[in-house]
């Protein structure tokens, strides 16, 4: 395809696949009514909506246009129990056409319900669409159930997510909703959006330029919605009664807190790990029921949520008429006292919030307690939203039940609880700025593209894109070539979709990449030279699947030889492997991953300078002798020319060069964005003037593609070369622009000192 049909391509754009939607439901509240058309428009959508708004009747009716559009079928997958109360749900908004199948032998309607641990019971072909109601359960980064979702349903025409609570704090989640949809992969997404933080090995957190973007994507397949508000409907029934939180604090003494070998006297303070809070909750836990019983044998319905399946079974035998619901019951069993307490026939459940903690309606119950306590939000969250909820119409009093020494938990929950409704807000305030009919715009506005030139004595610095700019140029008219090219998501300057480094995929970045090349073979002279700097990268199991190297330096080459350039050499450039570590604190080079296991260990990466040549003559000789020396470690000069320049030859003929200094760079800082994640890594010039001496004439034409803040330019006019560069990104290109009108100057400073003292 043609560049502007790739940029096309390449653009962050969730296609609509879905149709008008029919038949709204009379009862469904307008803001209901919206989503719903806006998922069947797009055909693959998230519905992030608050416990209580009302997500059942939204995929009911979604999944009843999608049946009604194709004729064809729809699969609702639901944890256990709520599979049952989803098609009672249908049934008392008249939705017909829904029926519970436990087999695919069992289907007798367009619309089948079924529980999630059922789904190899059913062929997913059968279906043009399905629903995952609390598709939290995506949150799994490798979990079987997640992996087996993701499988069933890639080639499903029509998918719709629904959740009350999506990722909170947990971004990866997100990932994980997105390639359901099919919109992208999450190691896409962590390319895209995303830096690893080295001093975690496991955490990953939005780039600076690219949050809002970020959330803007997010917000062009899903929806988040706490109150109608959000949307700028009236809340009306949905201004919920209070909830009160009550905290209830019992004190083991510490010579009565034993760990799991029967150590005694462990805490005197706060448990901090996770053995040491689970030995607080073994040993507090007679303390701990006793208040929690306390509480539960007073009147009326009472939710009481445990953790341990010690405390379950101390709780059901000491409260009055209390029905315990535990992992080892039969699922039959679990159903009838999930529903039996939401009918009210049972007056106390006791359970854990990961069985009966996501889905179920509770409002007949406005008494909660929590008897132990994980560090889950989400398992907390939800089991607070049981009781308080749409519907309720008492206030609810909620009882967190822990021993002094467990505050640790309590505190971290209280922090997610924060970040989760951080995150929540930002989605939210976003998806405010744009009005309903702007969210049903498939693509998105990204930031304007603008073009401009700078120039000077013997320079022009161009602001755009690369590709295009370099399209401009005269064919054979440069004398050669340096640059640094974006290291493939490694390092994402914008968030332009012109940026190559800003790419989803390696594979994306290739194809960009091309683009230039081909235009670079075309303007370079024949027989020159073009050299650029690159490093093979590191792979994470995260965003790649497996810790390793990608051969970066071997793919740059293959495409400059696929567009008829030849492997004219190459020299390793040494780094430093313990900066290295100190800064990515890599597996591979830590030295306790040599006492653990040294298979996983490996040596630093080093940097590489490539130089490829173009076919045909060259006519005009790059003849001279070497004067200057760029380096570390100056070789001694004789005054002899030719043995000099013999000298200092010998060292740049090195396949290794390990006198480059990594801090011989361009000052850079006033150069970098507020937003920016990394900041900009210009080329040691040192590793630039040897290029230029080696392989151009005083006067020839230097090219960088990527320009940065000018550091090639900065050479070839401190050489007595021209130079021609290209940055997309504003900030950079101004700065480059000073570079460059710095260089004339003390180029000219120094020539017209030397006349002087001449």
């Amino acid at each position: 395809m043609d560049y502007a049909s790739f940029l096309k391509e390449k653009s962050l754009r969730v296609e609509a696949v879905g149709f008008e939607a029919t038949e709204p439901v009379a009862s469904m509240f307008p803001f209901q009514r919206d989503i719903v058309a806006l998922a069947c428009q797009l055909g693959r959508y998230c519905i992030w909506a608050d416990c209580g708004m009302g997500k059942t009747l939204m995929q009911l009716q979604w999944a009843k246009q999608v049946a009604t559009h194709t004729g064809g079928r729809v699969l609702i997958l639901a944890p256990l129990a709520v599979s049952h109360q989803t098609v009672r749900e249908a049934e008392k908004f008249g939705i017909r056409g829904v029926a519970f199948a436990d087999t695919a032998r069992d289907i007798t309607t367009p619309i089948v319900v079924t529980n999630y641990q059922k789904l190899h019971h059913f062929d997913p072909s059968d279906f043009v669409g399905v629903v995952l109601d609390e598709s939290s359960i995506l949150k799994s980064v490798d979990g079987k159930t997640r992996t087996a979702i993701l499988d069933a349903f890639r080639m499903t025409p029509y998918r719709l997510a629904c959740s009350a609570t999506p990722a909170p704090n947990d971004y990866m989640e997100l990932g994980n909703h997105a390639e359901f949809l099919g919109v992208m992969t999450r190691e896409e997404m962590l390319a895209m959006f995303f830096v690893h933080d080295g001093g975690e090995t496991s955490q990953w957190r939005l780039k600076g330029h690219a949050q809002d973007r970020f959330w803007e994507w997010v917000c062009s397949w899903a929806v988040t919605i706490r109150k109608p508000s959000d949307l700028g409907y009236s809340d009306g029934a949905f201004v919920l009664p209070t909830l009160t939180m009550h905290d209830r604090v019992v004190h083991t003494p510490m010579e009565a807190i034993t760990d799991e070998h029967g150590q005694r006297g462990l805490f005197a303070h706060q448990a901090l790990t996770l053995g040491d809070q689970r030995a607080v909750q073994r040993s507090s836990l007679d303390l701990r029921v006793a208040e929690a019983v306390a509480l539960a044998n007073r009147p009326g319905q009472w939710l009481v949520w445990c953790h341990l399946n010690d405390e379950s079974s101390a709780l059901a035998g000491a409260i009055d008429g209390a029905v315990e619901v535990s992992g080892s019951d039969t699922d039959e069993h679990k159903e009838r006292a999930m529903l039996g307490f939401q009918r009210g026939d049972i007056r106390v459940l006791v359970s854990k919030p990961s069985i009966c903690g996501f889905g179920m309606n509770f409002q007949t119950c406005h008494q909660v307690v929590f008897v132990g306590l994980s560090h889950s939000y989400e398992m907390f969250y939800q089991a607070i939203r049981r009781c308080w909820r749409f519907g309720q119409v008492s206030p609810v009093d909620a009882y967190v039940v822990y021993d002094w020494a467990e505050g640790a938990v309590v505190e971290n929950l209280r922090r997610k609880e924060v970040e989760s409704g951080e995150m929540a807000e930002r989605m939210v305030a976003i998806m405010r700025e744009k009005t309903m009919e702007q969210l049903k715009r498939v693509e998105r506005d990204v930031a304007p593209y603008v073009e401009a030139v700078t120039a000077g004595e013997g320079w022009r610095a161009c602001l755009g894109d690369c590709v295009e700019g370099v399209r401009r140029l005269d064919d054979n008219s440069i004398h050669y070539s340096i640059f640094s090219p974006p290291f493939a998501s490694l390092y994402t300057y914008s968030n332009s979709d012109r940026d190559m480094g800003n790419s989803k995929t390696d594979g994306e970045f290739d194809a960009h990449f091309r683009f230039l090349v081909a235009e670079l073979h075309r303007v370079l002279m024949p027989g020159r030279l073009v050299s650029f700097h690159c490093m093979n990268l590191p792979t994470s199991k995260a965003r790649n699947g497996v810790i390793g190297l990608r051969d970066f330096r071997g793919d740059l080459i293959r495409m400059f030889e696929a567009e008829g350039f030849v492997f004219h050499s190459e020299v390793c450039i040494w780094k430093d492997p313990v900066t290295a570590m100190q800064r990515t604190k890599a597996l591979g080079l830590l030295h306790k991953q040599i006492v653990k296991d040294s298979a996983m260990s490996r040596q630093g990466v080093p940097d590489y300078l490539v130089t490829m040549r173009k076919r045909g003559e060259n006519t005009e000789p790059v003849a001279g002798k070497l004067v200057e020396f760029a380096g570390e470690n100056r070789p001694r000069m004789t005054g002899d020319e030719t043995r000099d320049s013999i000298n200092i030859w010998q060292r740049y003929a090195s396949p290794v060069w390990m006198d480059i200094n990594p801090s011989d760079t361009l000052q850079f800082r006033h150069a970098r964005d507020n937003d920016d994640e990394r900041h900009i890594c210009p080329l040691q010039l040192d590793v630039i003037r040897r290029g230029i001496q080696l392989w151009s004439n005083p006067g020839d034409v230097v090219l960088s593609p990527f320009m940065g803040i000018g550091s090639e330019g900065y050479v070839a006019l401190e050489m007595g070369r021209a130079f021609v560069g290209f940055e997309l990104k504003p900030s950079y290109h101004a700065v480059a622009v000073e570079n460059l009108k710095r260089a004339i100057a003390e180029r000219n400073q120094s020539t017209l000192f030397s006349e002087v003292t001449a």
